[in-house]
């Protein structure tokens, strides 16, 4: 399983089913003096990476140069992976800068299948996007080799005795002290501070005087601390499936819990089933599997309790799936575990031949590396019937995740919630969807509050799905087009139905 707080925040998590501030004032982004030793970027054809052919001639790759340690601008760099597709009209604004969230998405390969949802900003944006660093081809961070992590999903991730809990604290410890080993000094800068400021360090290379950015899920977090960071270089910001910047890591369990519970009440409404009644079925399911793992038709692999909930998850993303989840759910429970863990095995970016992509481990470095808190199983376990009656399916996963994330992690976090008060930016488009199981609705006015008054404007649809640019909305995509484009900003409190 992956998250934000488990469960990813990241834009792309549909398709699978298809194909920080540490303190400290703010800076005004006045100085743009290159102060580690160039910020061009050389820019080539992109080359095919692992089994992902190489996109069109259209799009670009290169690298650019920024300081490991941004205390430190003369120190040792590492390289950021950057690809771009450049305006196809005439009237061109500059660049536009993607992230589709995480942490821990990779930009260059989700930038070219983006382009389809973003052709009309293409007619006068460069698309821009990167691998962060520690993601991905930007010095990417990998905890876990293939056999530790299928090994790992026995794990039981909700303990009910003694020795579950130990096993289960000590493969979140084994886990860290992995990502120690792979990453080494980096470990301790992919905060999401330092990547704003990496941020920075892109616009100026793309030569642009202010930053147009569209951030998605973990993307808008993102985009707040830029903001924060550097007010005065805002260009327009459109923020998508916002992530709530007042929550601290139980905070976040609690609001994805709700998220979550929401998303599976609305799709059991749809199948004709009483929300409540069916949700105690699926949890009954659940305690069935945890007690007896199901067979699958994936060689030598069962079908456990973990990876059952990861399988209901991932087509919660999108009301197009819910079909899938219902074929899936229906196999569970005659005792086949096949779809579901098929379903899990997308979510985890898990191949035919046993390979898994590693955006989770980079999810873990840097959330961990964000966030302060750090619960201890006493303090978890009191909590754990507040989260189970907020839902009971994924309230005891969610609930025991506060105290395992992050578990003896080896370097300290760095703040309880990031700071994103941004007092003079120009206004920033905050976009909520009331049925958004990720990144839940309620964060997005809780954003634009936290930006500050005549900063954050908040456009509300009421639909379904992780995100609303692109999944259907012509009000939607009209109201963020005309902003982008033209620099007209919405009324706040404007509702797409």
């Amino acid at each position: 399983m992956t998250r934000f707080v488990r469960w990813t925040a990241l834009a792309a998590c549909a398709a699978l089913l298809t194909a920080g501030c540490s303190g400290g004032s703010s800076d005004d982004g006045s100085d743009d003096q290159d102060r580690s030793g160039g910020t061009a970027i050389d820019w080539g054809l992109c080359e095919a990476s692992g089994d992902t052919p190489a996109p069109g001639g259209e799009w670009q790759c290169g690298t650019l140069e920024v300081p490991l340690d941004w205390s430190e601008p003369d120190g040792r760099t590492i390289g950021l992976a950057m690809i771009r597709a450049k305006a196809t009209g005439d009237d061109r604004l500059g660049s536009l800068l993607f992230n589709f969230g995480g942490p821990g998405g990779s930009g260059v390969s989700g930038m070219p299948s983006y382009a389809t949802t973003a052709s009309q900003l293409r007619e006068r944006y460069d698309l821009v996007s990167w691998d962060p660093r520690g993601v991905a081809a930007s010095e990417g961070i990998r905890c876990r080799d293939d056999e530790e992590i299928q090994a790992a999903e026995s794990v039981d991730f909700t303990p009910d005795t003694p020795a579950e809990r130990q096993a289960y604290l000590a493969d979140a410890a084994d886990f860290g002290k992995g990502c120690q080993e792979s990453a080494g000094e980096l470990l301790a800068h992919v905060s999401t501070t330092d990547t704003a400021r990496d941020m920075d360090r892109i616009r100026q290379a793309l030569g642009d005087d202010r930053l147009n950015y569209f951030g998605i899920s973990y993307g808008t977090e993102l985009g707040g601390v830029y903001a924060h960071l550097f007010p005065k270089k805002v260009g327009r910001l459109t923020l998508d499936a916002v992530v709530d910047p007042t929550a601290d890591t139980v905070g976040h369990a609690e609001n994805q819990t709700r998220g979550f519970q929401r998303a599976l009440d609305n799709y059991l409404k749809s199948t004709g089933r009483d929300p409540e009644q069916g949700s105690r079925e699926i949890a009954e399911l659940l305690d069935r599997i945890d007690a007896e793992p199901l067979p699958t038709s994936s060689q030598g692999r069962e079908l456990t309790q973990s990876l059952a909930l990861t399988g209901i998850v991932l087509p919660l993303y999108s009301r197009t799936s819910w079909p899938v989840l219902t074929s899936a759910l229906e196999a569970a429970e005659e005792g086949d575990g096949s779809e579901l863990l098929a379903l899990a095995d997308g979510y985890n970016e898990r191949d035919a031949s046993g390979k898994y992509g590693t955006t989770t481990h980079s999810q873990r470095a840097i959330s961990c590396l964000d966030d302060k808190q750090r619960m201890t199983v006493a303090e978890t376990e009191e909590l754990l019937p507040e989260f189970e009656r907020i839902s009971p399916v994924f309230g005891p996963f969610l609930g025991w995740d506060t105290a395992g994330w992050c578990h003896d992690w080896p370097v300290p976090g760095q703040h309880d919630t990031p700071e994103v008060s941004a007092p003079g930016a120009a206004p920033v488009l905050v976009i909520g969807n009331t049925g958004d199981p990720a990144t839940p609705y309620e964060g997005a006015q809780r954003m634009a509050d936290e930006l500050g008054e005549g900063v954050g404007t908040v456009l509300t649809w009421k639909g379904e799905g992780h995100g609303a640019y692109g999944s259907g909305s012509d009000c939607v995509d009209s109201t963020v087009n005309a902003y982008l484009l033209d620099g007209t900003v919405p009324k706040d409190g404007r509702v797409c139905s």
